[in-house]
């Protein structure tokens, strides 16, 4: 069985945590590579709602292994929270599992987050304040603290005194806060340890393990290909690499591992804090797909700005990414809206015609979306469980992304539901057999 790596094709928020579920099924291993808890994943079976934001959706599978891999930036508070609310409702966290080598978010990492948004003013990015961007500076500046560092008191102790150190002057606000007390922020660091440490190992190792044995292994990403602090629409971007070629790094395998790259889209697009968004739609039609789609962020709760599906981008993340899969979600949400519109290429300021996505930031951030439209449909289709069961024109306007993109659709979200899937041709091979 292969790797199957699942990515985020537009700017996140897609709906990757339903389609990892789905996969998780047939899997012996699901492992989060990259991110931390500024991600969130949304899950509705039997009609309960999971929400996650460290924890690998496959962990709602008894026997299963759900790995947090060493490219993840760990807030151990909000782990441990999320343990205990599984627990609360009867789930088994027995098969989670956490690499030494992931780093930790700090106390400290969250007051300077909070405090550089607050500097930028009406220049923010837009982050969710969750601590991840300095927790992988100090990963990148051999400042961080791991997850094994948890288990030694004594080094836990120094390497946090190393790491406040050069941040003196910037955490002078909170010089008399408690919480960046030395010594209190050992203790309760090792507390986190002494909990989780039943779940900390070698996380590579078990992944390499898998593979060999020929089980169907998940690499499961978080945020989205426009969000990659490399390729994304940078600075309005994550502080990782939530890329396919990340799993590799993240997860600690090789690119000869992945077999399949899954991406997964909404049927249009939305954006969640600032920077460019050429298909915006900032009018009635954009808050009637926000209300439709329920577009809140998981995280933070912020509404999600709403548009048209962005075609050049598409593009751009199918080639970035190596797309061998598209998944097409929330298709639900198109229904009623005639015609419905896509963007096919940019427009830039001085009137110049861009097909291909720009590399520079000054013609991006101020391009707006040359919009094709195509018919649209008003059948209900939450009950559509084949393509025959689809309207014409939805079933056209899926063709009409797939050739436009060059990538098969392999499995399509008519609604919130696990069941609420269409699996095609392409994508048969990994339906669920509960589902068959």
């Amino acid at each position: 069985m292969p790797g199957v790596v699942v990515v985020g094709a537009q700017w996140g928020d897609e709906g990757k945590g339903k389609v990892t579920d789905l996969l998780a099924e047939g899997a012996d291993v699901v492992i989060r590579f990259q991110g931390g808890n500024n991600a969130g994943h949304t899950i509705v079976r039997d009609d309960e709602v999971f929400k996650f934001h460290l924890i690998p959706s496959g962990i709602l599978y008894p026997g299963k292994l759900s790995v947090i891999g060493n490219g993840v930036v760990v807030d151990p508070r909000v782990l441990l929270e999320e343990l205990d609310g599984l627990r609360r409702r009867g789930i088994s966290t027995r098969g989670l599992r956490i690499s030494a080598n992931a780093h930790l978010i700090m106390p400290y990492h969250l007051l300077l987050d909070q405090g550089s948004e607050a500097r930028l003013g009406k220049l923010q990015i837009g982050t969710t304040r969750r601590g991840i961007g300095p927790a992988y500076a100090d990963k990148a500046a051999r400042l961080g603290i791991r997850v094994q560092d948890l288990l030694d008191e004594k080094i836990l102790r120094k390497k946090i005194y190393a790491a406040m150190e050069p941040k003196r002057q910037l955490l002078r606000p909170w010089a008399k806060d408690p919480q960046l007390d030395l010594h209190t922020m050992t203790e309760e660091y090792a507390q986190y340890g002494h909990r989780l440490e039943p779940h900390i190992t070698d996380t590579a190792r078990l992944v390499w393990d898998a593979l060999d044995r020929e089980r169907l292994v998940i690499f499961e990403g978080a945020q989205g290909t426009l969000l990659d602090i490399d390729h994304g629409t940078y600075p309005f971007v994550t502080s990782s690499n939530p890329v396919a070629g990340a799993a590799c790094v993240g997860a600690g395998v090789g690119p000869r591992d992945i077999d399949e790259v899954w991406g997964i889209a909404k049927a249009y697009s939305t954006r969640v804090g600032s920077g460019p968004f050429p298909s915006e739609l900032d009018d009635e039609l954009g808050e009637r797909m926000r209300v439709a789609g329920g577009e809140f962020g998981t995280t933070t709760g912020r509404p999600r700005r709403c548009g048209w599906i962005d075609l050049v981008a598409l593009k751009y993340a199918a080639r970035i990414n190596g797309l061998t899969g598209l998944v097409v979600t929330k298709l639900d949400v198109l229904t009623g809206i005639d015609p419905i519109g896509a963007a096919v290429r940019y427009l830039g300021p001085e009137g110049a015609s861009f097909d291909e996505f720009p590399y520079h930031q000054s013609i991006l951030h101020r391009a707006t979306a040359d919009i094709e439209e195509v018919p649209g449909w008003h059948e209900n289709i939450t009950q559509a469980r084949s393509l025959d069961d689809l309207p014409q024109a939805a079933r056209d306007y899926l063709d009409y992304v797939s050739e436009f993109v060059g990538v098969p659709v392999v499995c399509i979200g008519v609604g919130p539901g696990r069941d609420q899937v269409i699996w095609t041709e392409a994508g048969k091979r990994f339906e669920p057999v509960a589902a068959t």
